[in-house]
């Protein structure tokens, strides 16, 4: 069994933007009440994703221009090769597309990085999910299970960190050895009595590590 890993959600999480935000201001207006109606519950997460991306209609070229301006926590490059340089694997766990995930880590030269999403593809001036409803971590309503995904990873690392930032994140931090939750997520697993790291930066989230152990030096916290 291999020792640890670190797990982590993309949009929100490594992303300061959803990608689905970046589309509706730009090229989908109409979004912003399919936005209010999916928050409402009237619609599932990978229904309301799926009408974002193949509502673009630019060609693909464009699209990979608007992806690379996807803003990232600027920590994030550098938090990947501490945990690469200190025995951990890193994942990335997306219920959005690896379409746009790749492109991200095409642009910082981010290597060796597993990405555990919903296969995307661009076509007709559009970017469409390709959803097996018969893959083991498949779900209905976000397209992949994110809790099942760490679970499986559970068997094969001794120890599974996660970060994540909303609602879709609640359920792998369940099953997580120790989660670091941003923005609404830390309300949520508040609520549900959940234990987490409460973090604004990947900054924060190496230090809880070195801190623990599983990276090496802890340093000053205004470094």
């Amino acid at each position: 069994m291999k020792k640890w890993a670190f797990v982590s959600d993309f949009d929100g999480t490594i992303s300061t933007k959803d990608f689905y935000w970046i589309i509706i201001e730009k090229y989908f207006p109409e979004g912003k009440n399919l936005f209010k109606r999916w928050k409402a519950g009237e619609m599932k997460d990978i229904e309301f994703l799926t009408t974002v991306f193949s509502s673009i209609d630019q060609e693909e070229e464009q699209i990979i221009e608007e992806i690379r301006q996807i803003p990232i926590d600027p920590y994030v490059p550098e938090f990947i090769s501490t945990i690469q340089n200190n025995g951990g694997d890193f994942y990335i766990l997306s219920a959005g597309t690896d379409y746009y995930i790749h492109h991200i880590l095409e642009k910082y030269n981010i290597r060796q990085v597993t990405v555990l999403s919903n296969e995307g593809y661009y076509q007709d001036k559009n970017v469409y999910m390709n959803i097996d409803s018969k893959h083991r971590h498949f779900s209905e309503r976000y397209g992949i299970d994110k809790s099942q995904v760490i679970q499986d990873l559970k068997k094969e690392y001794e120890t599974i960190h996660f970060a994540g930032d909303s609602e879709p994140d609640s359920h792998p931090a369940v099953y997580a050895d120790l989660t670091f939750a941003k923005g609404v997520l830390q309300n949520i697993l508040e609520e549900k009595n959940i234990s987490f790291i409460p973090v604004k930066e990947f900054k924060e989230v190496e230090y809880e590590l070195k801190r623990k152990g599983f990276l090496s030096s802890v340093p000053a916290k205004d470094e």
